[in-house]
């Protein structure tokens, strides 16, 4: 594990530490009303999202290769693509053989590795025709050594002999840390978000390490996108702050961690109530949370979905669609990824026979046709029921719209009577989604052990 990645998951681990201890507490109400002024694109509002690695995704590693599977994502439900970082790499002080894609060398140019800017704008283009969104990473907070913008020193953070250096507390080696106290080099970052923007119509930014930039920084930059297209704006951070003028998502990283440790045994099923009630206290109505079992960072560096979640990875994978939010998925999910992708190098994807895709696609269908299931506001509220140990059983409720969710994660069998939650009788009122059928004249499921149970109104 890398000092990137301790970094960035101190706060979360940090709020799930402090989740853990006050788990008997009712959570505490903070005197001052979160503020979320962000106007969320109408597209928005029931969209889910898929990350792509493009050097991983296909043998060729290129935007071609990758735009040939954009019929089998439209097919799954996918709406919004977002791109890991697509710009030229540092050579200088590179790690590994191909490097890091956040050591950017150039912010309006492309990764040739990847294709040219033909090949980019193709994508861009198919994928709206497709009715899927398109954002991009965007590294903010450093650029590669040898970036065109390092002929300006004091575009920079420098040391005490006047020398580039990485970011304070990182071992983050292959950048340079931006100084953001700098108007021009501000104007340049500008300009080239909206280049982007403007000349490749893409739909928004993932924003690396969010929290280590200004906020006065992404709230000019919101406003000025804005003014070219209505855009879609994804923090790396967990930051309530984030929602105020800048960022319609933010990254449930708290929820990840939790989720972790239940499925280590480490803590209890109850704790997700409280994370959820606390998510409701601390974050502006409007904002959008997401959730995820893993990314590319969790992927790279902490397991696959099996090493972290064991038997109950799918059980894990509905509670993230369905519990809050909106859903992220990470290429290679829906084949059954298994190992651990390397960060620095070519390391292909292997395919397989795409095991999980009827299972996400019935996901990402239920996201976008239910409004119980809609992203922050536009959902439905919350109710978890009381059920047997190693159980979490909750209804989401948006006018005529409800699903219900059983997840059994213990190693038995359990009778679940429906009456019990308010299911009605006549199962032509609902749509089942289990390979398990329940006796009609009783109105109970048998759920097995490691499995889930999920129904929705028709």
């Amino acid at each position: 594990m890398t000092m990137y990645k301790l970094s960035k998951l101190f706060f979360a681990l940090f709020t799930v530490s402090a989740l853990m201890l006050s788990s008997c507490a009712a959570p505490e109400v903070d005197s001052v009303e979160p503020v979320g002024n962000v106007e969320h694109p109408e597209w928005s509002k029931n969209a889910n999202i898929y990350e792509v690695n493009i050097r991983q995704y296909s043998e060729e590693g290129t935007f071609d290769a990758f735009r040939e599977d954009l019929p089998r994502l439209e097919a799954m439900g996918v709406k919004i693509l977002w791109l890991m970082p697509i710009h030229p790499i540092g050579q200088e002080n590179r790690k590994g053989e191909l490097g890091s894609y956040y050591s950017v060398q150039d912010y309006k140019g492309i990764n040739p590795n990847f294709g040219t800017e033909e090949d980019f704008q193709a994508l861009v283009d198919e994928a709206h025709e497709r009715d899927m969104k398109v954002i991009i990473d965007w590294v903010a907070n450093h650029t590669a050594w040898d970036s065109e913008w390092a002929k300006n020193p004091d575009w920079y953070e420098l040391d005490e002999d006047g020398n580039f250096m990485p970011p304070r507390g990182t071992d983050w080696t292959d950048v340079i840390q931006l100084n953001f106290e700098n108007q021009e080099m501000r104007a340049a970052m500008f300009d080239a978000m909206e280049y982007w923007v403007r000349d490749f119509n893409i739909d928004g930014y993932r924003a690396d390490v969010a929290g280590m930039v200004p906020m006065d920084f992404w709230n000019e930059a919101r406003e000025r996108l804005d003014e070219i297209k209505p855009v879609f704006m994804l923090a790396e951070d967990e930051g309530p702050e984030m929602h105020e003028e800048a960022f319609d998502m933010t990254y449930a990283w708290t929820y990840a961690h939790v989720i972790r440790e239940i499925a280590a045994g480490n803590e209890e099923l109850a704790t997700l109530t409280e994370l959820v009630e606390n998510e409701d206290v601390n974050f502006p109505e409007n904002a959008y949370r997401m959730y995820f079992t893993t990314n590319h960072d969790e992927n790279s560096w902490t397991g696959t979905d099996s090493g972290m979640y064991g038997d109950n990875f799918e059980n894990f994978a509905v509670l993230s669609a369905t519990v809050d939010g909106m859903p992220l998925i990470y290429n290679g999910q829906e084949s059954n990824l298994d190992k651990q992708l390397e960060f620095f190098v070519k390391d292909e994807i292997e395919w397989k026979d795409y095991e999980y895709q009827p299972f996400y696609t019935m996901l990402l269908k239920l996201n976008t046709e239910n409004e119980a299931l809609w992203n922050g506001k536009f959902g439905g509220d919350l109710n978890v029921y009381n059920s047997p140990e190693n159980t979490y059983t909750y209804k989401r409720e948006n006018g005529d719209d409800w699903v219900f969710v059983y997840l059994n994660f213990g190693t038995e069998f359990i009778n679940v009577s429906l009456t019990d939650y308010g299911i009605p009788e006549d199962t032509s009122d609902y749509e089942i989604y289990s390979e398990q059928v329940p006796p009609t004249e009783n109105n109970y499921f048998e759920v097995a052990p490691n499995s889930w149970l999920l129904i929705a109104n028709e």
